[in-house]
């Protein structure tokens, strides 16, 4: 007898449609993302001294730039769809887009936020490090009412019902696959309960730890999830999403040792 068994089956991307407005589930989860992302950011950054008012801007800043990198970054890499369709790449509410485009997008519009506003760079992204986990953890649900993103053929208890429409053609004949969606949001509420336990329990942590630590905790689980995927963003036989993570760790690890350890040691010399 199984003792879990979960059968996710999308009703469908749209929420609901009145003539020439339609409302779909994927644009209404990446916004209530970020809105919810950028709360939690505020909340945060007024532990810092920060004016919550300012993360409020930089949400701005950092959307008006994201997305529109995540959907570059996505275009880059899957031009085959689009390449005959150039009016497709303006239709980001059919899915997608690439976080890590969007992260990029977000870590430049945050730098020249930062450096124009004389705030701390690295403070701000801790404050917004948590809040980011979560609007991941939020907005990857797009991805399962859009019957997309999902990962190999499965017959374990939880599983990913496909239509016959949205799989690849080579694995037509399967019905349920991995609900990748699913595993990367869990792991996003994981992470994000960790930077908030640092954030605020981590008293002698220098500002940009919780950030490297996201960049680490995120990738970390970024790395084997893509592993599963279908529909990888790839360039020749490799997964971008990997290589982009394995990037991640090392960077996450070297920030954590930089901002911590090796200052600590300069100063103690």
């Amino acid at each position: 007898m199984e003792l879990l068994a979960l059968l996710f089956t999308s009703p469908g991307p749209v929420i609901f449609q009145l003539g020439p407005l339609t409302l779909r589930w994927y644009g209404v989860l990446v916004t209530s993302g970020i809105i919810l992302g950028t709360f939690m950011a505020q909340a945060l950054a007024s532990r810092r001294g920060i004016d919550p008012e300012r993360i409020a801007d930089l949400a701005v800043w950092a959307v008006v730039l994201g997305i529109p990198m995540a959907r570059l970054y996505y275009v880059l890499f899957r031009w085959d769809l689009f390449q005959n369709n150039p009016w497709g790449i303006f239709a980001i509410w059919e899915g997608g887009i690439a976080i890590h485009g969007g992260v990029l997008g977000g870590l430049l519009a945050g730098y020249f936020f930062t450096r124009r506003h004389q705030l701390n760079f690295w403070t701000v992204a801790d404050a917004v490090a948590p809040g980011l986990a979560l609007g991941q953890a939020v907005g990857r649900w797009g991805n399962f009412f859009n019957s997309e993103a999902f990962g190999d053929p499965t017959d374990l208890p939880w599983k990913l019902y496909i239509p016959p429409a949205a799989r690849p053609p080579s694995l037509a004949e399967f019905e349920f696959f991995h609900p990748t969606f699913l595993y990367e949001s869990f792991w996003d509420l994981g992470l994000m309960g960790l930077l908030l336990l640092v954030f605020t329990r981590w008293t002698k942590a220098k500002p940009g730890t919780v950030a490297a630590l996201y960049a680490l905790g995120y990738s970390l689980g970024r790395l084997w999830i893509e592993g599963l995927r279908t529909d990888s963003l790839m360039l020749g036989p490799l997964r971008i999403a990997q290589g982009v993570s394995l990037a991640g760790i090392t960077l996450g690890l070297f920030g954590l040792w930089w901002f911590n350890w090796r200052r600590t040691a300069a100063n103690e010399a």
